[in-house]
């Protein structure tokens, strides 16, 4: 494959900022481009070429990197369509798996919870918070939501949201009969006064 092939998941990410002339306005964009730009490296075939372009790649991702604090190691596996609002002190674990269609916020650090332990997998079209933690070996479900400033280190299934420290878990069909308990103990208590 070379370099200079069309590449469908920068396309995606491209799509999912919807800014004309994005690298002008959203400092994220750059490390989304490093991390693409590195992947297409790795897919280059071994040859002189490819080792010029790879010290390149770590030369430009260190800078990058410091410049916009976000860390997006080229050995992690992210879906098309990832979308960062935002920019500063993002990282991910080189080993972790992002679906398509991602939106993360700044602050969100997606890792391991001990030295060489394992790291999380995360579904299609998940959303994070700011400052939102997601530690160890857990799996996101599709279409869930991490809450700002949530640390989650259990399964989250698809569609649910989890919040808080540590996060727990709030699935759709929870939310109406927690607003209608809620609405209910308000009524009780007007009735009271």
């Amino acid at each position: 494959m070379s370099l200079l092939s069309h590449d469908s998941d920068w396309d995606a990410d491209l799509q999912r900022y919807a800014l004309r002339r994005p690298f002008l306005k959203e400092q994220s964009i750059w490390a989304v481009w490093t991390y693409r730009f590195g992947r297409r490296v790795d897919r280059m075939p071994t040859g002189f070429a490819k080792k010029l372009l790879t010290s390149f790649y770590w030369l430009w991702f260190r800078r990058v990197e410091t410049a916009v604090g976000i860390s997006l190691p080229k050995s992690a596996v992210i879906g098309p369509g990832l979308r960062i609002w935002h920019f500063g002190g993002i990282f991910l674990h080189p080993e972790v798996r992002i679906g398509a269609n991602c939106t993360l916020r700044q602050g969100v650090t997606i890792g391991n919870r001990v030295a060489d332990g394992a790291v999380p997998v995360i579904g299609d079209d998940v959303e994070f918070g700011a400052y939102a933690q997601v530690l160890g070996g857990v799996r996101i479900g599709h279409g869930c939501h991490i809450g700002a400033m949530s640390v989650v280190l259990c399964d989250v299934p698809d569609g649910a949201t989890a919040v808080g420290v540590p996060a727990r878990i709030i699935l759709k069909s929870s939310v109406p009969e927690q607003a209608a308990s809620a609405l209910e103990k308000l009524q009780k208590e007007k009735e009271l006064v």
